[in-house]
């Protein structure tokens, strides 16, 4: 098992981000894919056609989300922590992946990059930009 740490900034406040985060239509427009999802801990929830499954430990609007991801039928927790920060230009994002299958582990550390945290700032960027 690995752990990871990400870090973003965004153009947008934290609530913004904690919006798109959380509520299902918003999560679709800036994945641009499927997503199930109900912002209640212990309520479970999917995204990108059910490439990314879990359920929700813990929320504190605007500030805070905390969800356990699934790996197959492996048995150990996989606790995605992400944390809203006030930031000059918007909000910090911070990340922190625990409990990462060492199989999965490249796989997920780079579509946190190159999909999740990508996908977010393109879509706050279009946002931004409409204003």
């Amino acid at each position: 098992m690995k752990d990871l740490k990400k870090y973003a900034i965004l153009p947008v406040e934290p609530d913004i981000v904690y919006a798109a985060l959380t509520r299902e239509a918003t999560v679709q427009l800036w994945t641009g894919s499927y997503a199930e999802m109900e912002a209640k801990p212990g309520a479970e929830f999917s995204m990108w056609d059910d490439d990314i499954v879990g359920k929700f430990l813990e929320l504190d609007p605007g500030k805070k989300i905390v969800q356990q991801w699934y790996f197959g039928d492996d048995q150990e927790d996989s606790i995605v922590t992400i944390v809203l920060h006030p930031h000059k230009k918007g909000t910090s994002m911070e990340i922190r992946h625990t409990g990462i299958p060492d199989d999965f582990f490249e796989n997920i550390e780079e579509g946190w990059d190159d999909v999740y945290i990508a996908a977010l700032a393109d879509f706050f960027d279009e946002e931004s930009e409409a204003d």
